[in-house]
């Protein structure tokens, strides 16, 4: 997984609430094994209705996701990460969050980031009153910051860690490489050994 210290870019504003995660990826996208390719199936049936929001060409290309309160429910699917990653968001700014869907984001190198009801409306009336606003996503410093005004976000130590070094759970275990072989060097003859 790449590092991921900052994020930053256009918004989309995705202004709805208990958008759950067959909404974000439908359950027949599911098949592939492969974690990428679902970018084209984010919020599949909300697109074929037309006229989807963030279909607008002005909201094409955004690296920032706003969105309404908790975001991500639903069942614990991590394509719904995926798909939104291949869509080329980043990050993703709401009120709230499921917490297997935050967990899922930042397995998959996305910055879920929580900010008070007041201060997503506002970067979410920002984004659509002017498409062309970016802002910066800052996970070293933990602001999300734009012209002439910075909010400061709160987030788990330990997925900051390990965002910010681009490491997953494979690399944690891989780091202790060298306990692992000479614990299994000292295990007596009995017990079953894994090759």
């Amino acid at each position: 997984m790449e590092p991921v210290a900052r994020v930053s870019g256009r918004m989309a504003p995705l202004d709805r609430a208990d958008v759950d995660t067959d909404q974000i990826i439908p359950k027949q996208f599911l098949k592939r094994i492969e974690r990428t390719g679902f970018g084209p199936f984010l919020f599949y049936d909300w697109r074929a209705n037309g006229d989807f929001v963030l279909d607008r060409p002005e909201h094409k290309g955004a690296a920032v996701l706003l969105t309404g309160e908790n975001f991500g429910c639903g069942s614990s699917r991590e394509h719904a990460a995926w798909a939104i990653r291949d869509a080329g968001y980043h990050a993703i700014v709401a009120p709230s969050f499921a917490d297997i869907f935050v967990a899922n984001c930042f397995k998959t190198g996305i910055l879920a980031v929580t900010l008070p009801p007041r201060q997503v409306r506002h970067l979410i009336d920002l984004a659509t009153e002017d498409p062309a606003t970016e802002v910066t996503v800052d996970l070293e410093a933990q602001q999300v910051r734009g012209d002439g005004f910075t909010y400061r976000f709160e987030v788990d130590a330990f997925a900051r860690e390990m965002l910010l070094n681009g490491l997953d759970e494979i690399t944690l275990v891989e780091r202790q490489a060298s306990a692992i072989e000479a614990f299994e060097a000292q295990r007596s003859e009995y017990f079953p050994t894994v090759r």
